[in-house]
């Protein structure tokens, strides 16, 4: 069975390991941090100036003041610091941070993100995504395997405009976790609960590596 929203965002925080600082993407990736492992102390940091974010708040610890970069209210750890927008980004770009987990509309075999525009529709901008992909140390993407119209979103080369190319190194799906493989395409390293290698396979474009065995996420 494929993996609801915060299934993905358990195998997300899997990631996360003592003493990084983390970068969390719009959407899906920011629920992460509501499953951070217990006594693990990693740091996650929010473009918008936010070093220190912690999990979603309950109704009664809303701040309308306090946000993360998809606008959405959060909490501050204790030791939390707020930061200019220009320091934030000198963060990002100075390599500082360990791993980004960003969101994707498209994503292929070598790698390479498009996930800032669809050509014709209205955007805000572009964000801090094309920061992120540069300054940040490993990515990973987060997404769901197939659009809502059924269409595969791992291909094997993008049809959007991008936002990096080859700066992908893991692929976390609500089917499949996939590492990429430089000029061979995408090893599949973890199934969904339930979810066979042929779900797997019809849903993907891209070029799959597959072994004689590959593990269920545990989750």
């Amino acid at each position: 069975m494929a993996l609801t929203r915060d299934g993905i965002a358990k195998r997300i925080a899997q990631e996360f390991r003592d003493g990084y600082y983390v970068n969390l993407g719009k959407g899906m990736p920011t629920l992460a941090v509501n499953y951070l492992p217990k006594n693990m102390i990693a740091i996650i940091q929010s473009e918008n100036g936010l070093l220190g974010l912690g999990p979603h708040p309950t109704e009664s610890e809303v701040d309308p003041d306090c946000i993360n970069a998809s606008k959405e209210t959060t909490t501050a750890i204790p030791g939390a610091v707020y930061v200019a927008s220009d320091d934030s980004f000198a963060m990002i770009r100075g390599g500082h941070i360990d791993l980004s987990i960003l969101g994707a509309m498209e994503v292929d075999e070598e790698g390479t993100l498009a996930n800032w525009m669809v050509p014709g529709q209205l955007i805000k901008g572009m964000g801090g995504a094309m920061d992120l992909v540069h300054g940040a140390k490993k990515v990973i993407v987060a997404m769901q395997h197939t659009s809502k119209d059924g269409k595969t979103k791992v291909l094997r080369r993008c049809t959007l405009p991008l936002t990096g190319q080859r700066c992908v190194t893991r692929i976390i799906t609500d089917l499949a976790v996939m590492d990429v493989i430089p000029e061979k395409g995408l090893q599949l390293m973890e199934r969904a609960p339930g979810v066979s290698i042929e779900e797997i396979r019809a849903a993907t474009q891209a070029t799959l590596i597959i072994s004689s065995h590959v593990p269920e996420m545990n989750l």
